[in-house]
């Protein structure tokens, strides 16, 4: 059991095979890697997931820092947040009226969406509305693409 950033990963050695070197029979064993997350906590589904970030971001109290935060650990996870967790980033940064992070959150989904050229038109399509609503403009916009 080792502990790497806050999580707890279990070896599992599973027998793969033997050979022989120098005249002596070695096994090889191959690590099967468990995770299991330090706090115990069972996984949570995609809604629930959505949900607690959600209601992070709609935190009347929210501040500059906690909404840097929340979004950096947000894209840092393997994943491309889902239209309603970035409509209420953006509505936390008018709450803020800081713009610059606005526009940094729309960067941030553009570079996270990677090769994938149909997820960043998508997200800008749902979030529409809401971007007009709020008067944010998008990186290509202001020419910032």
């Amino acid at each position: 059991m080792r502990n790497w950033g806050g999580s707890v990963v279990h070896f599992n050695w599973r027998h793969t095979h033997t050979h022989t070197v120098y005249g002596y029979v070695q096994s090889c064993y191959t690590p099967l890697v468990q995770r299991c997350y330090a706090h115990g906590g069972k996984l949570e589904s995609d809604e629930e997931f959505d949900a607690r970030w959600v209601t992070y971001f709609n935190k009347a109290d929210i501040d500059a820092w906690e909404l840097r935060k929340g979004m950096n650990t947000l894209i840092g996870y393997d994943l491309v947040p889902e239209p309603k967790i970035l409509e209420a980033a953006l509505r936390a940064c008018r709450r803020l009226n800081d713009l610059a992070s606005a526009i940094r959150i729309l960067e941030a989904v553009k570079d996270k969406s990677g090769p994938h050229k149909k997820i960043y038109p998508y997200l800008i399509q749902e979030l529409r509305p809401t971007l007009e609503e709020l008067g944010i403009s998008t990186p290509e916009e202001l020419g910032m693409d």
